[in-house]
């Protein structure tokens, strides 16, 4: 299968008793979609790495209760409750950073509190409802962000924030998108070790939607930022607490320490579903730490072996080297003098 353009990139999608993910895990060489017809196989799929992101994270979760609603109202009407609140529960340990895993299921579970006469068209509705909000957030967030990039002649973004990380559009290169729809504008991507998401995702859903993409090696960032060749690093989000600290793929916080040196703005975006309401700052949050294998060669993995990893998925970067945090609410300019607060309101 081959991918010809923008709206053609879908991570999820919905076939009405199935939910079919694109194993980014293989991208871009290899373009496949597994199908999962009940709650444990999303659970999989989100553990595995095969859909990632945060807000597809969520969108997955949101229809891996849907499976689960339909498997078990269907062999035992009276007592499917319990057995979906089971499902939830394994959901939620799917992954531990991404706040949007929670919210979905929150949503979803929102839903079921209430009396049903028909629990899977109600709970089908509330997912459907998720993914479409998500797309046009990103859409929103695209113009906002875009707003901010008036001028700019270059730009840097780190991990995957596209269509592939969300319902569509995407997040930070949502706003990338929208900004080279108004003017053309340079764009580089970090490979972003371990797992490799900008070189082998960003920069192949921006050749999809036929946006030049310069790729470099993670620790060329800062010769980068002294040349002059960008005024913006554009990352997404995994949480963001209420005081604006982000928390994002491991080595945004490097990012942000680099571009406060070098006079670079940096641009967080994400859906106010990202937001932890519960959390005051940055030192609150659980960093997802994955198996040291994922980052080891096969010859370290014996016992006894000399050679350890530490692989954690995500740091944390604090408000005061943000510039602006976009999102569908509005933007947040210089988070670190009032946080996000301000948005909550409007939700």
């Amino acid at each position: 299968m081959t991918l010809q353009n923008n709206k053609s990139v879908q991570a999820l999608q919905w076939t009405g008793s199935a939910l079919r993910v694109l194993d980014q895990r293989q991208l871009p060489e290899t373009t496949v979609y597994d199908e999962y017809s009940d709650a444990a196989g999303v659970t999989e799929a989100i553990a595995s790495m095969r859909v990632r992101g945060a807000p597809a994270i969520g969108i997955a979760a949101a229809y891996g209760v849907v499976l689960s609603v339909m498997e078990h109202y269907a062999k035992d009407s009276a007592h499917w409750r319990q057995q979906v609140e089971a499902d939830i529960e394994m959901l939620a340990k799917s992954r531990p950073t991404a706040v949007n895993l929670f919210w979905a299921l929150g949503q979803m579970k929102t839903v079921l509190s209430q009396p049903l006469d028909a629990p899977l068209s109600a709970v089908l509705a509330c997912a459907e409802k998720i993914h479409a909000d998500d797309i046009a957030a990103n859409h929103r967030m695209g113009a906002l962000g875009a707003d901010l990039l008036a001028g700019a002649q270059g730009v840097m973004t780190h991990c995957n924030t596209g269509a592939l990380a969300t319902g569509g559009h995407g997040t930070a290169l949502g706003v990338i998108r929208s900004a080279f729809q108004r003017q053309p504008i340079k764009v580089y991507a970090g490979e972003t070790r371990p797992w490799n998401q900008g070189a082998r995702l960003t920069v192949w859903e921006l050749a999809q939607d036929r946006i030049p993409v310069t790729l470099i090696a993670d620790s060329a960032a800062a010769w980068l930022m002294k040349s002059g060749a960008i005024e913006w690093v554009i990352v997404g989000a995994d949480r963001i607490a209420a005081n604006g600290d982000t928390a994002n793929k491991i080595g945004t916080y490097s990012l942000a320490v680099l571009a406060k040196q070098h006079g670079v703005k940096v641009m967080v975006v994400a859906p106010t579903s990202t937001i932890d309401w519960t959390i005051d700052n940055g030192s609150q949050i659980e960093i997802e730490q994955r198996n040291p294998n994922e980052l080891l060669p096969a010859c370290y993995l014996k016992e006894n072996s000399l050679v350890s990893a530490w692989n954690p998925v995500f740091d944390v970067t604090p408000a005061e080297l943000i510039s602006a945090i976009v999102t569908e609410r509005g933007v947040v300019m210089n988070p670190a003098e009032q946080g996000v607060r301000g948005l909550k309101h409007d939700i």
